[in-house]
């Protein structure tokens, strides 16, 4: 079959001529279609094949080899054209001894002036033989970078042998510190160097001349013997003499040298495989340092490595390498496997599991790594998240730690899905976007098939992802709310039976804690379909920490009555009301974090059942504390509590309680029954109406209503605490009225004319006063109301009495009217319409005076009276205080 394309020709060549290893630049006609389509250039018979440089289809550039023959014909062979024909030649010119830039008129041995065996490490080209020092002066080198120069002489060279050399760069390289005189004699050096080459060719006969004589002389004289010898025509001429000297001369040279060049046959032969070794040795070197690169982890120098074997020798049709590349593919599939392994092993960074999906991409490894690499986390992050919860839940761990149990499981939990989930969803999206398989974003085909790989999964994914949020929730809720999953997840979730309750505190220390991981899921841009089960038990959670506290806030409340010291304050109130209220507080307080929402959450409040759930918890609260101060004022007097009379506030005009200002007693059940009295008061007028106040600016809702609530039952309390004190106080001097009217057989009808107030009526005021005086030293705002209560009782009673006498006599009417008008001028600052009721039937059931004089004589007998109970009666004047409200 013929060749596709015309056959090579060249038809210049320059130089055209030179020494051995001479760079000449050969130009033609179909010189090859590239660097791969040469296959064979020689020059004068000699291969130069690895010099060559293929240029254009018009222009090879290459070095001339130490050819057998002085002159011929420069051949170019191509795959597409075939071996070629010249038109020009090449005239190699031989060196001798003296040096290998030197001529010379006679014959010298071949030096090899490079051996590629002992100078292989040098660095310095075979094809590169320069004299070192052209200028002929001493080289000085300078400080300056090498990088600095090629930044100053982009594009140029600093080397004399190469096409793009700068003269300036050379001497700022070897001669910056050379002197100007110096520099003018290297410069006279070139011209008598460029002299000396220019008259070579007449210098070079003139030097030879003697011996080109000699040779003319030789010749001649040879020419002569064979004439004359040829005009005898005899047996044994010179010539036959000479023939056969010759041939006897080649045998014996073919004897002697017949070891000789079987030897250079085999040093032929070792060296050909050598420069075979040397030529591939990329490639039989290879599995070796496939091996040594992957020990020291140099995965990247490996792959380029294999890409550049596999693009030379992957279809090579040659045995030993097919042998040699079979090697390699095993030590590469050993790798594959070896990435694999480390990429699907369990922890890893982000940033190594990118770098080994990128590694097997470029080894073309089967399957897709990228997406085993996600179902490896995915399954490693499940199985930290069990494992978290079984050393709490099946280690049964003492509860040594400074935080509750549950509270450290619900951290420890949280840590592992924030330190994973990122890297995790990470993944996904450089696998979505291509990123994963190249920096650049290049669109390969591989890449490309990556993503609609990925773009396929994403359903796959999204589950993945769904089932570590639902198992976190899902943890979480068997930890702190197991009556929120069914039966047969609190198998796998709960197990959590003997741990006991959190309060409220850490509670809202878990709901910050879920909070802050929603917060770091949300930066990721997770979709909040996938996150919508964390705020639901975000708000499961809140709702929780709400009623918890509430219901903690009641027991602590019941016991604040332990704490009652019954120390009373200038308005008659101990501490316990305002220790109430300020616990109330602090509690909503503490629970404002929980209510208040954050973005996307949803209101407490909003939900019905939450509401009446709420609602009778905070009434419940107001109950307890009512409930505890009934309990105060019924408890017996079994301990040494005592009462403190701090900061009393009385007129100078009650002297007799100036001697117990700073005394201290036990109180009584009555004293108690005062204090609590006083409490109740309190509590309707301004704590309840206060802390509902502080629910509404909490949200709560019904605030009003748990107010009125709370109210009305301290009144109800109070109502029945009024009514136990004052049936304690009021009975014994009601009871004493009617036996001391009739002590000493007294009769209405047979009476002396009065002289006085009698006893019995002394006797009760000073009872009401010793009433007043108790109240007074605990409250004043309660002595109106108890003293109008019991003089209400007292005048009920009068009434009663004078509406059952029969008859009165005439002194009998007068002394009933005094001690009704004494009572009545007395007590008048506490009188109710009840008891100016009952003050006007007990007249009303008494005879009219007759004459001024009983009206007088009942005058100075009230003046008598009281004046002598004048500091007995301060404590019933009005100036102190406001007039009964009637």
């Amino acid at each position: 079959m013929s060749p596709a394309r015309q056959p090579p020709l060249v038809t210049g060549i320059s130089p055209n001529e030179g020494f051995p290893w001479t760079k000449v630049t050969i130009r033609g006609e179909n010189l090859g279609t590239g660097s791969t389509d040469l296959v064979g250039l020689t020059i004068c018979g000699h291969n130069c094949l690895l010099t060559a440089e293929w240029m254009s289809a018009s222009k090879i550039v290459c070095r001339v080899g130490t050819a057998k023959n002085d002159k011929g014909d420069i051949i170019v062979t191509t795959k597409s054209g075939g071996k070629g024909t010249s038109t020009v030649s090449f005239r190699l010119m031989k060196q001798d001894k003296i040096g290998i830039l030197d001529q010379s008129a006679v014959w010298v041995e071949e030096m090899n002036y490079y051996d590629m065996r002992t100078d292989r490490n040098k660095g310095i080209s075979p094809l590169s033989l320069r004299p070192a020092n052209p200028l002929g002066i001493e080289i000085e080198k300078g400080r300056i970078p090498q990088k600095d120069l090629e930044g100053l002489f982009q594009g140029m060279s600093g080397d004399f042998t190469s096409e793009k050399f700068s003269a300036t760069w050379y001497l700022i390289e070897n001669h910056s510190a050379t002197s100007f005189d110096q520099l003018k004699i290297a410069a006279n050096y070139l011209r008598k160097q460029a002299n000396k080459k220019n008259e070579g060719s007449l210098a070079y006969v003139k030097g030879g001349l003697s011996t080109f004589f000699e040779a003319q002389d030789a010749l001649s004289a040879i020419h002569q013997k064979l004439e004359v010898d040829g005009t005898e025509k005899v047996e044994g001429s010179m010539t036959q003499r000479l023939e056969n000297v010759l041939n006897s001369a080649s045998t014996t040279a073919d004897t002697l040298f017949q070891e000789v060049l079987g030897r250079k046959d085999k040093a032929d032969s070792t060296r050909n495989a050598l420069n075979v070794l040397q030529r591939f040795k990329f490639l039989f070197n290879l599995p070796l340092n496939i091996e040594k690169n992957i020990q020291k982890g140099d995965y990247d120098v490996v792959i380029n490595d294999y890409e550049k074997a596999k693009s030379l020798f992957g279809k090579t049709e040659v045995r030993v390498f097919q042998k040699v590349y079979a090697e390699v593919e095993t030590r590469i599939d050993a790798l594959r496997k070896l990435l694999m392994s480390k990429l699907l092993e369990m922890p890893s960074t982000l940033h190594d599991q990118k770098r080994y999906i990128r590694y097997l991409s470029d080894l073309h490894a089967p399957g897709d790594p990228a997406w085993l690499c996600i179902m490896a986390q995915h399954k490693w992050i499940l199985q930290l998240m069990q494992n978290c919860r079984e050393n709490y839940v099946k280690g049964q761990k003492a509860w040594r730690f400074k935080a509750p149990q549950p509270v450290t499981f619900v951290d420890n939990l949280t840590e592992i899905v924030i330190s994973q989930l990122p890297n995790f969803w990470k993944l996904w999206i450089s696998y979505v976007n291509g990123s994963l398989f190249s920096e650049t974003g290049e669109k390969s085909g591989p890449v490309e098939k990556f993503k609609k790989n990925a773009r396929s999964r994403q359903n796959d994914f999204k589950k993945m992802t769904q089932e570590v949020i639902n198992s976190l929730v899902k943890l979480i809720r068997g930890a702190l709310l197991p009556s929120s999953l069914v039966e047969i997840e609190l198998k796998q979730y709960g197990g959590w039976e003997a741990k006991m309750e959190l309060s409220g505190q850490w509670l809202t220390h878990i709901i910050h804690t879920m909070r802050l991981n929603y917060e770091s899921l949300t930066i990721l841009e997770i979709p909040n379909d996938l996150l919508q089960a964390i705020q639901e038990l975000i708000l499961d959670l809140r709702v929780h920490c709400l009623i918890i506290t509430l219901q903690q806030t009641a027991d602590d409340v019941k016991r604040l009555a332990e704490k009652e010291d019954w120390i009373v304050d200038n308005e008659g109130t101990t501490s316990l009301p305002a220790q109430f209220e300020h616990h109330v507080v602090q509690t909503l307080q503490s629970l404002k974090e929980t209510i208040d929402c954050k973005p996307g959450e949803t209101n407490i409040f909003q939900l019905e059942k939450n509401n009446q759930h709420v609602y009778e918890l905070s009434i419940n609260i107001m109950k307890v504390f009512i409930d505890s101060l009934e309990y105060l004022s019924t408890k017996a007097d079994g301990d040494s509590d005592s009462i403190h009379l701090s900061s009393l506030s009385v007129d100078i005009s009650s002297p007799d309680l100036l001697g117990s200002m700073h005394e201290s007693f036990n109180p009584t059940p009555e004293q108690k029954l005062l204090i609590v009295l006083s409490n109740c008061e309190y509590l309707a007028h301004h704590t309840f109406n206060n802390l509902a106040e502080h629910f509404e600016k909490h949200a709560f809702q019904e605030t009003e209503k748990i107010a009125q609530v709370s109210i009305d039952a301290v009144k109800h309390l109070d109502q029945r605490l009024f009514e136990t004190y004052i049936e304690l106080k009021a009975d014994p001097i009601v009871g004493s009225l009617e036996p001391g009217i009739y002590a000493g057989y007294f009769d209405w009808k047979d009476c002396l004319p009065p002289t006085g107030v009698r006893t019995y009526l002394k006797e009760a005021l000073v009872n009401i006063i010793a009433v007043h005086a108790e109240v007074f030293t605990i409250s004043k705002e309660l002595v109106p109301r108890i003293l109008s209560r019991i003089i209400e009782a007292v005048t009920e009673e009068m009434s009663r009495l004078m509406q059952c006498v029969a008859s009165f006599s005439r002194n009998g009417a007068l002394q009933a009217r005094l001690e009704i008008c004494a009572l009545r001028d007395a007590v008048a600052s506490f009188l109710t319409p009840e008891s100016n009721y009952s003050f006007k039937q007990a007249i009303e059931a008494l005879p009219q005076l007759p004459n001024g004089a009983d009206k007088k004589l009942l005058e100075e007998l009230l003046n008598t009276f009281k004046s002598s109970m004048h500091l007995q009666l301060t404590c019933f004047r009005p100036s102190s205080r406001d007039p009964v409200k009637t």
